[in-house]
């Protein structure tokens, strides 16, 4: 009862979508998960790909009568005739609203113009219909936010490392630390937008179900078919109908996993060259992206080096410091020898001549020690 209780109470939680419909107008909904489902015809598994609480990679999914778009901020559901868009307090998330509202209605406004303006003179050109210029606008925002926030960081990360390979200091490091982690994070996100682009691009069934507009007018004319029916071939022959039947047996099962896509043919040119200039901008941010991404490597070699320099230098003051200890020990025993309180006959001679001379053949000997050393060091390549 309490498993039951809990699954009524999650299907009947209610979250505010904002709706931006085809006639310009917005409203803010509150729409029930099983709700949306009837309303766009998603499955709650496509429905968590927007969910604002869950993570999901970005991505952009044709379904029967809407695309589920996951793009950065964006988690939006587009139909033919209307944008659901979630988590719209969202400080990151109101301005893409008013963005869309502004742009949406725009382009109605200027493709009714066009429209009137053609028919005179029998154009063909018509406006992209609703679901691809929503697709667009999500695109571009997404692509904008991602050009924005890898110029910033191209602003802050060049004089950063500029000034680390001047100056290494711990706050230096922890500025390209920080730089690197952003870096990483936002070729990431880039990624992640360029696949989905080349997916759809390398996949014209997944590019025609984008097409919502004409895939209903499909459905009204000539009725629910299979994704794969223009694949399919008449039987020629009766040689040739056991065969086409395993094939179509192999394509009925795939269909049934994929009901939700229909069989058509729409013309998917406009829509390519829209995916292909956003493939290249998110190139374009890649390109960016990794050229920093070099520089930083190059900058973490350079201080590598000269860290490595640098311990080499200590390294050999560590040796000149060893032996000139050793060289200093070897006079402090001789004097502590000389400077017992014991009778020897040097101690008959004339103590003014002889003291000198020992404190100076002494420290002599020293330095000669010391020369000596450094040189055989010199020669082994030690130093």
């Amino acid at each position: 009862m309490r498993t039951l209780s809990r699954l009524k109470s999650s299907v009947a939680t209610v979250r505010e979508w904002a709706v931006i419909t085809s006639d310009s107008e917005s409203r803010i909904e509150e729409i029930t998960k099983q709700g949306l489902v009837q309303r766009t015809g998603l499955s709650t598994r496509d429905l968590r790909v927007v969910d604002p609480v869950l993570s999901y990679p970005s991505s952009i999914l044709g379904r029967e009568r809407a695309i589920v778009v996951n793009l950065e901020h964006i988690k939006a559901i587009i139909t033919a005739s209307e944008v659901l868009l979630s988590n719209s307090k969202d400080p990151l998330v109101e301005p893409v609203l008013r963005e869309l509202e502004s742009r949406l209605a725009g382009d109605t406004q200027q493709g009714s113009r066009d429209s009137t303006n053609d028919a005179p003179r029998g154009g063909t050109t018509k406006p992209l219909p609703f679901e691809l210029r929503a697709l667009e606008l999500c695109l571009e925002l997404a692509s904008r936010r991602l050009e924005i926030e890898t110029s910033a960081l191209e602003k802050e990360a060049y004089p950063a490392l500029d000034e680390l390979m001047h100056n290494v200091s711990t706050l230096n490091l922890e500025r390209v630390r920080q730089i690197k982690s952003r870096l990483v994070g936002i070729s990431s996100r880039v990624q992640k937008i360029r696949d989905e682009l080349e997916h759809l691009l390398d996949d014209d069934v997944d590019m025609a179900s984008l097409h919502l507009t004409e895939k209903l007018v499909y459905q009204a004319t000539v009725g629910q078919a299979s994704r794969f029916d223009f694949y399919k071939q008449p039987p020629q022959s009766d040689e040739e109908s056991d065969g086409s039947y395993e094939i179509e047996s192999e394509l009925q099962e795939e269909d049934e996993e994929n009901e939700s896509e229909i069989g058509f043919r729409p013309n998917l040119d406009e829509l390519e060259m829209l995916l292909e200039a956003y493939f290249v901008q998110s190139e374009g941010i890649s390109n960016k992206l990794t050229t920093l991404r070099e520089y930083v490597d190059d900058t973490e070699d350079y201080i590598n080096i000269m860290l490595d320099d640098m311990q080499n230098q200590l390294l050999e003051m560590g040796v000149m410091l060893g032996t000139a200890t050793m060289v200093i020990s070897i006079g402090i025993v001789i004097v502590g020898i000389l400077s017992m309180n014991i009778h020897i006959s040097l101690f008959d001679v004339p103590p003014s001549m002889t003291f000198w001379e020992i404190a100076g053949g002494l420290l002599g000997g020293i330095v000669g020690l010391y020369i000596i050393i450094l040189v055989y060091y010199k020669r082994r390549k030690l130093l």
